[in-house]
């Protein structure tokens, strides 16, 4: 019962966080409202949803998002001297990087934060969802670029949606192919 009257609780109290962040007033006919719209907009968007949202460990979520806020801020520091010190170092790459990922939400929130880190963006997901190419501003290492967006953003979030999907050898991919 109470899943069919609050379908998506973190959600809710997301979307009245950001209501209150929009508005910039914490007032408490604006958290009412807040609160309002944070539990209107799942309950009547549900059957849009494919699946409903498990996460397996939030707290590693609150973790995982001061992780992601901490990189932005040092990433804004490292693109601002970048961009000071002239086009010499800028070192621009494609970088494929290899996903274990399968949930969708998961995908998309890989996919969001790599794009929210300045001096990298998300460029294409092959159509199977196992291979995510990034741009790189500076690359001075492409296989550091990927090892660093797998264990630093993916395999958290791997533990934080997916932590009992098992992967069968069959869904590796072999080769790359890039968008033409």
């Amino acid at each position: 019962m109470l899943g069919r009257l609050l379908p998506h609780p973190l959600l809710t109290l997301a979307l009245a966080l950001v209501w209150l962040l929009l508005v910039n007033s914490f007032t408490s006919g604006q958290a009412l409202l807040g609160l309002c719209l944070g539990w209107a907009i799942p309950l009547f968007t549900r059957r849009f949803w494919p699946d409903r949202v498990r996460i397996a460990r939030p707290w590693w979520l609150v973790f995982f998002l001061v992780k992601v806020l901490w990189d932005i801020l040092v990433a804004n520091l490292t693109v601002a001297l970048l961009i000071l010190g002239g086009r010499r170092f800028a070192r621009p790459a494609f970088v494929p990087v290899q996903l274990e990922l399968r949930t969708e939400l998961a995908l998309s929130i890989l996919a969001n934060t790599v794009s929210l880190t300045p001096g990298t963006v998300s460029a294409w997901l092959s159509p199977d969802r196992r291979t995510l190419l990034v741009h790189g501003l500076r690359v001075t290492d492409p296989d550091a670029l990927a090892r660093e967006i797998k264990t630093r953003y993916e395999r958290p979030l791997k533990d934080i949606f997916e932590p009992d999907i098992v992967e069968p050898d069959i869904f590796k991919p072999d080769t790359f192919e890039p968008p033409c």
